[in-house]
Protein backbone atom coordinates (compact mmCIF):
# COMPACT_ATOMS: atom_id res chain seq x y z
CA UNK A 1 0.00 0.00 0.00
CA UNK A 2 1.46 3.51 -0.84
CA UNK A 3 1.19 6.15 1.31
CA UNK A 4 -0.27 9.39 0.40
CA UNK A 5 1.21 12.82 0.83
CA UNK A 6 0.11 15.02 3.71
CA UNK A 7 -2.12 17.68 2.66
CA UNK A 8 -0.49 21.04 2.90
CA UNK A 9 -1.75 22.19 5.92
CA UNK A 10 -4.04 25.16 5.67
CA UNK A 11 -3.02 28.92 6.39
CA UNK A 12 -3.54 29.80 9.63
CA UNK A 13 -6.53 32.20 9.45
CA UNK A 14 -5.91 35.89 9.62
CA UNK A 15 -9.59 37.18 10.32
CA UNK A 16 -12.15 35.66 13.40
CA UNK A 17 -14.77 33.92 11.94
CA UNK A 18 -18.25 35.75 12.32
CA UNK A 19 -19.04 34.76 15.31
CA UNK A 20 -16.13 36.08 16.78
CA UNK A 21 -16.47 39.34 15.18
CA UNK A 22 -19.64 39.78 16.24
CA UNK A 23 -19.16 39.78 19.59
CA UNK A 24 -16.22 42.18 19.20
CA UNK A 25 -16.70 45.19 20.69
CA UNK A 26 -13.74 47.51 19.69
CA UNK A 27 -15.09 50.66 17.83
CA UNK A 28 -18.66 50.53 19.24
CA UNK A 29 -17.62 53.07 21.80
CA UNK A 30 -16.87 55.29 18.45
CA UNK A 31 -19.86 54.70 16.90
CA UNK A 32 -22.20 55.55 19.95
CA UNK A 33 -20.21 58.79 19.83
CA UNK A 34 -21.07 59.42 16.30
CA UNK A 35 -24.93 58.64 17.19
CA UNK A 36 -24.74 60.92 19.50
CA UNK A 37 -23.33 63.55 17.35
CA UNK A 38 -25.76 63.24 15.29
CA UNK A 39 -28.53 63.42 17.35
CA UNK A 40 -27.17 66.59 19.04
CA UNK A 41 -26.87 67.63 15.36
CA UNK A 42 -30.30 67.40 14.97
CA UNK A 43 -31.69 68.66 17.80
CA UNK A 44 -29.36 72.20 16.99
CA UNK A 45 -30.75 72.42 13.73
CA UNK A 46 -34.51 71.96 15.45
CA UNK A 47 -33.56 74.66 18.31
CA UNK A 48 -32.35 77.05 15.68
CA UNK A 49 -35.16 76.78 13.21
CA UNK A 50 -37.57 77.43 16.50
CA UNK A 51 -35.58 80.23 17.56
CA UNK A 52 -36.17 82.05 14.30
CA UNK A 53 -39.25 82.12 14.58
CA UNK A 54 -40.73 85.44 14.99
CA UNK A 55 -42.98 84.19 18.24
CA UNK A 56 -40.35 83.03 20.10
CA UNK A 57 -37.89 85.76 19.16
CA UNK A 58 -40.79 88.59 20.90
CA UNK A 59 -40.87 86.39 23.68
CA UNK A 60 -37.52 86.22 24.34
CA UNK A 61 -36.72 90.29 23.92
CA UNK A 62 -39.77 91.00 26.11
CA UNK A 63 -38.06 88.26 28.75
CA UNK A 64 -34.47 89.83 27.96
CA UNK A 65 -36.73 93.30 28.48
CA UNK A 66 -37.47 92.27 31.69
CA UNK A 67 -34.83 90.97 33.19
CA UNK A 68 -32.59 94.00 32.60
CA UNK A 69 -35.24 96.18 33.75
CA UNK A 70 -34.90 95.33 37.29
Amino acid sequence: MTERPNPPSAPARRTPGLAARLRDDRGSATAEYAVVILAAVAFAGVLVAVMRSGEVQAILTELVRGALSL
